[in-house]
This record gives structure tokens, C-alpha cells and sequence, in this order.
């Protein structure tokens, strides 16, 4: 999403802005082409040689210089930008954006650019709180300026409460939020699972699998980026809910089954990328099982568990469409993809999955491959369709490969 991008980063004068060295270096990582706009006072804390050595681009900061080129250089800033980020943004830049104050360089492009602005407060909490910084926010949120909230935390005066800067990884999703808001999910609400279940035996043991979860993450974070609002039906996993995707934590198969049958009411396509468990202990002891207790029978025979059969969330879905009254895509079906890790007899496994479950997409993965098991960074998928094609794409991240998901869940979503 940030790839080629032209974004401009703003940085007021505030002990935060140490932070915004991180972001413009990830945003120049992600290929977006970054230009960094300094308030007066900023570069009393971080000096603008950072900033260029980071964007490989001037800072720019100074709209009385001499040669009044910058009076030419801040409209053509204003004019190329597709998006404006200010971070920190400080009590007194917010207050002159909400009145269109407009008397240095940071401001002057703030109120002549047509790209969606993104602020970031971060300041003492007195001041975040107080009732003229409140107005100016709400302000400027109903012009529809995008507003990322700060966090409760240790600010610069050794207290703790609301004011603290998110970190990077908040500030790099609230900016691919921003940009993906006309992509092509835009209107479109996505259910995603993600990770394994946990079928408990007793208080402290389960039933479980390898499942780390990156696959759905990529799959939620991708969609968002495209648009959607998404849900994230997660099982326990190590990962944060990616920013500006709506996450829902399960443990169990039943759980899981349950919160996705709430999703869906209104949705319109289900990606089922969790490792749901086939099966879970019949009963579950309510107190630690002790060794000591069955001792004489483990030496025997061993432990053993009765497991019965989970639900098939898949195949309860068969026939879902989309439910929501007077909308225009009501009646249409839910649009459903499935997932199979398999090890062996990938293909007909897949197939046979494809099938029984009615689904449009089946993508199928070998786990017992180092480049495509649970937990790689990697993953080598094959997408077979209900049509009976079948594609065999190459070894990629994850979140290419979610790409290439969410490409061919486009194209389905055009068609019916």
C-alpha cells in the first residue's frame, strides 16, 4: 500500500518527535517517497540531518527564507502529497489547523494541500485533556481529519496518563488506513480466523496445534489495507490485532464457531485461514489431572483421552448469503475461502475440501516444507478454484501471498 506513495511527514516541536525518526525510516523502507516538513521549534529535539539522511530527501522547514522559493516549494508539497501525517502533533499546531493558521511551513502546506491529513497528538496530559485541545480535535475530526488517539503511559514529565505517542507500528497502520479508504474493498465487510484452537483436557493442558497465526494477521492486515472493515476471529496466538482491524480472541473450536456465525450476519466474505481442531476431549476435568492419581493405570495401559468431533464451520456455512435489510448486496452469497495445511496428497486432499464444502477458494499450503510450515515468515501456496482451476504460486511473504488471495476474492466479489 505505501509503495510509491508521496507522503508527507510532519513534526512539531514536542519530545515525541524522536519517534518520528522510526516512522519516516519504515515509511522509506515500504517504498513510499517521503518528504519531512519541520515546525520552528522542532529541530530542538531531533535535527533535520536525521530526517535526510533517512527520506534521502531535503527537510524543509523554513517559509521565510530568503529567496522565497519556499512560497513555490509549499504549494507544490501541497499538491503532490497523498497523504499528510503530523507526528507528534502539539497542542499549538492543532489549535492553528482547527482556526487555518497558516504562519510557517508546516501549517501553510496543512491548509493548502487536498490529501487527507492524519494527526497524532502527543503532550503533556493536561494539555490533551484540556478543553480547548478537546474542541480543536473534535474540530477537526468533522472536517474528516483522521485522528490516531494517543495511549496512556510514562510521558516526558515522569507521570503516568494519556498523552504518550503510539508506537510506529500503530502510526504505520493508521496510515495505510488512511490510504486504502477508497481501495478495492472499500465497503466491503470481511470476516478473517486466524491462529489454532485450544481444547482443554483440564486447567492446565489442551489439545492444540502449530498454528502461529501470520497467515490470517497478513490476510487482516492486507484487507484493511484495501478498504474493508475487518473482523479477526483469533485463536491464541503471540501477535496484536493489527490497528484499525476489529479483533474478536477465542480459544476453543466452539468459540470460535460461534463468534464467526456472529460476524457474518452482515458480511460479505468469510476467510477461514484459522487451524481449527478436528477434535476436542469429550469431557474436561474441572481440577489439574495428577499423575499420581492414575499411576497404577498409566503404568498399565497408559493415559487415555475420548475425543469427540468439533464442528465444521465450513460446511455449516454452505449456503450463507449476505443478510444485511436494504442493502444492495443482500441476498448475494457469502463469499467463502478455505484453507488446508496438508503433508501429504496436497492436491486431492485440497480438491475433496473444495468440494464437500462448497467453497470459491481453497488455498492449500505443504506444512512440512521449511518455507511454507507454521510460523515461516514465508509461505508457498496453491489456489485451487471452484471452477477447477488450479494456480501453483511461488514461495513468498506472507502478506504477498495475501495479496494474491485477496486479488482473486476481488475479482470473485465483481462477479457475484
Amino acid at each position: 500500500m505505501l509503495l510509491n506513495k508521496r507522503i508527507l511527514v510532519g513534526i512539531c516541536g514536542g519530545i515525541a518527535s524522536y519517534k518520528a525518526v522510526e516512522l519516516v525510516s519504515r515509511l522509506q523502507q515500504a517504498g513510499a517517497l517521503v518528504d519531512v516538513i519541520m515546525s520552528e521549534r522542532a529541530d530542538e529535539f531531533v535535527r533535520p540531518l536525521t530526517f535526510s539522511s533517512l527520506s534521502h530527501r531535503p527537510v524543509y522547514s523554513d517559509l521565510w527564507e530568503p529567496s522565497g522559493r519556499a512560497a513555490e516549494t509549499h504549494i507544490a508539497l501541497a499538491e503532490e502529497a497523498e497523504l499528510l501525517v503530523i507526528v507528534p502533533a502539539t497542542a499549538n499546531t492543532i489549535a492553528k489547523l482547527a482556526h487555518g493558521v497558516a504562519d510557517n511551513m508546516l501549517t501553510a502546506v496543512a491548509l493548502a494541500t487536498q490529501a487527507p491529513l492524519l494527526l497524532a497528538p502527543a503532550m503533556h496530559q493536561n494539555m490533551y485533556t484540556h478543553p480547548a485541545t478537546q474542541a480543536n480535535i473534535t474540530l477537526l475530526r468533522e472536517r474528516g481529519v483522521f485522528i490516531v488517539e494517543p495511549e496512556v503511559g510514562r510521558l516526558a514529565s515522569g507521570e503516568v496518563g494519556i498523552g504518550r505517542l503510539p508506537d510506529t507500528s500503530v502510526l504505520l497502520g493508521a496510515s495505510n488506513v488512511v490510504l486504502g479508504r477508497n481501495g478495492d474493498l472499500a465497503g466491503y465487510r470481511v470476516v478473517v480466523t486466524a491462529g489454532g484452537t485450544q481444547e482443554p483436557i483440564d486447567p492446565v493442558r489442551y489439545v492444540g496445534n502449530r498454528s502461529s497465526g501470520k497467515m490470517g494477521y497478513a490476510l487482516a492486515t492486507e484487507a484493511r489495507d484495501r478498504g474493508a472493515h475487518v473482523i479477526l476471529i483469533s485463536g491464541p496466538v503471540v501477535l496484536d490485532v493489527p490497528y484499525g482491524v476489529e479483533g474478536r480472541r477465542v480459544e476453543t473450536a466452539i468459540q470460535m464457531r460461534d463468534a464467526v456465525h456472529d460476524a457474518i450476519i452482515d458480511a460479505d466474505v468469510l476467510v477461514m485461514s484459522a487451524a481449527v481442531a478436528d477434535f476436542r476431549p469429550a469431557e474436561v476435568a474441572t481440577q489439574k489431572l495428577k499423575k499420581s492419581e492414575s499411576q497404577e493405570l498409566a503404568e498399565q495401559n497408559g493415559f487415555f483421552l475420548r475425543l469427540v468431533r468439533n464442528p465444521d464451520i465450513l460446511e455449516e456455512l454452505a449456503d450463507s448469503v449476505y443478510t444485511n435489510p436494504g442493502n444492495e448486496r443482500s441476498g448475494r452469497r457469502l463469499v467463502r475461502v478455505g484453507f488446508a495445511a496438508e503433508t501429504s496428497n496436497l492436491a486431492v486432499y485440497a480438491r475433496a475440501k473444495l468440494i464437500t464444502k462448497h467453497l470459491d477458494l481453497l488455498v492449500a499450503n505443504d506444512v512440512s516444507r521449511s518455507d511454507s510450515g507454521f510460523g515461516a515468515e514465508t509461505n508457498k501456496v496453491h489456489i485451487f478454484h471452484a471452477n477447477g482451476a488450479v494456480e501453483d504460486l511461488p514461495v513468498m511473504p506472507k502478506i504477498g501471498v495475501a495479496a494474491a488471495i485477496w486479488d482473486r476474492i476481488v475479482s470473485l466479489l465483481s462477479t457475484t
